[in-house]
């Protein structure tokens, strides 16, 4: 099971915000600054989120760059604002591990498969979940229900799922173990996000069939960061 910790970027600088609320930052550090404290803890993989991106639907490639030089070679998994396969295909060639998809892969029936078949298994599609549909645009819209989702992955043949439960995000409140517990039923790994606060949680994750868990607000808590509440 492994652990990945988060760096959301809003402006110049690394951010958490509250139930992908942008007017909820619960903590600000610039973002060379917040990746060498990340680096240190020498995690496997960062999961980069540029939010700004997200909510105006444009990638920002010079953040891109600046978190793949501060990563020193940590692999990066990126999402926010990758509304084409041409954009998301810039970021892997700028360096990234593996890219998350949400917005794009829904806004038409045959977008789902060119973007499976184009990216292979350095897609990720995003299952960002709030009141039982998939939010997009930032987490500003909503789409499609859960199930129709995962039974439209499940025929296009994802190969990962980035599942984020958003009423647990930046709550700390612990994960909806009954929205991944669907989820992986479909078969499909699952990296979790929303709510995960510490070992505890991870292994509850483990234990419903999650292969790994992202952290937000409990990574900062285990470097010891403050909240501004």
């Amino acid at each position: 099971m492994q652990i990945i910790p988060a760096l959301d970027v809003l402006g110049d600088d690394a951010v958490r915000l509250e139930q992908g609320d942008y007017n909820r930052v619960l903590f600000r550090q610039p973002l060379e600054e917040f990746m060498d404290r990340l680096v240190a803890t020498g995690p496997a993989m960062i999961h980069v989120v540029d939010l700004q991106g997200a909510r105006d639907g444009a990638l920002r490639p010079e953040v891109i760059e600046r978190c793949r030089r501060a990563a020193k070679g940590t692999p990066l998994q990126v999402s926010g604002g990758l509304r084409s396969i041409d954009t998301a295909r810039e970021v892997l060639s700028a360096g990234a591990a593996r890219v998350i998809v949400g917005t794009a892969l829904w806004s038409d029936e045959a977008a789902l498969d060119s973007f499976v078949d184009a990216l292979g298994d350095q897609l990720v599609a995003a299952i960002d979940v709030k009141d039982g549909r998939l939010a997009v645009r930032g987490w500003m819209a909503s789409s499609v229900d859960v199930n129709h989702a995962l039974q439209r992955c499940q025929r296009a043949g994802v190969s990962r799922l980035h599942v984020t439960a958003i009423e647990r995000d930046g709550t700390m409140r612990g994960p909806d173990l009954s929205l991944y517990e669907q989820t992986c039923a479909s078969g499909i790994p699952v990296v979790a996000a929303g709510g995960v606060r510490n070992d505890d949680d991870v292994a509850a994750l483990a234990g419903v069939g999650c292969e790994a868990a992202v952290m937000g607000v409990g990574y900062l808590t285990r470097l010891g960061l403050s909240l501004e509440r």
